[in-house]
């Protein structure tokens, strides 16, 4: 049973848009060229955002082999691939708006949108880097707008290591750049506390998964 989504209360009043980048955007260096940016409520609006997501996307509930057993995918998923129309105009407005403040470091644009639907606390993504296509060997970036209720993103060495925790919802902007991918991996545990639904939207380049 999906948990009810509950709005925040400071967004209850907002008109639906996007904030600046700029330098309201804080970088943090990791290990081994690794870095991420972080930009809370970059998106203003972002309940009214989430519950367009949730209506209009054609969620996917998915199967995968685990070892030696197939397992249903704790979240429901949607991929929009290159040229694809994505579901709502301010998704492809954060996209326009990532690819102008990126574009020069990134070197290329963000051509793919990855949605994930986590329905309550038992939704969930384990460690793993983007190393998927290029991810595996070159430098990236994979930007992620977070709304619905806040969930925790743990990030940590690959190998193991102490983690480090965001939680993110209402519109936060997450975006895990430099060898991030390969050398640093990143989940969303699941929870036992009373958790409402959020999504995630992952923008990346070209042949990153």
């Amino acid at each position: 049973m999906t948990a009810a989504f509950q709005a925040s209360l400071l967004a209850l009043d907002e008109e639906l848009g996007l904030g600046p980048l700029g330098g309201t955007v804080r970088r943090t260096h990791l290990a081994h060229g690794a870095w991420i940016d972080l930009r809370p409520g970059w998106l203003t609006g972002a309940d009214t955002l989430f519950e367009r997501l949730a209506e209009r996307v054609p969620w996917r509930a998915e199967r995968r082999r685990m070892y030696d057993k197939v397992v249903d995918v704790p979240r429901l998923l949607k991929f929009y691939d290159e040229g694809e129309p994505l579901p709502d105009p301010l998704l492809d407005d954060a996209r326009r708006a990532l690819d102008a403040h990126y574009g020069e470091e990134l070197g290329e644009p963000f051509r793919t949108a990855g949605l994930c639907f986590y329905r309550d606390g038992r939704d969930s993504v384990t460690w793993h880097g983007d190393t998927i296509g290029r991810g595996s060997a070159e430098d990236t970036m994979v930007a992620i707008i977070s709304v619905g209720s806040p969930r925790s993103l743990l990030l940590r060495p690959r190998g193991g290591g102490p983690s480090l925790r965001h939680d993110l919802g209402h519109g936060d902007l997450i975006v895990m750049g430099g060898s991030c991918q390969r050398t640093w991996e990143h989940a969303i545990p699941k929870t036992s506390r009373p958790s409402g639904p959020r999504i995630s939207i992952q923008f990346r380049p070209h042949d990153v998964r």
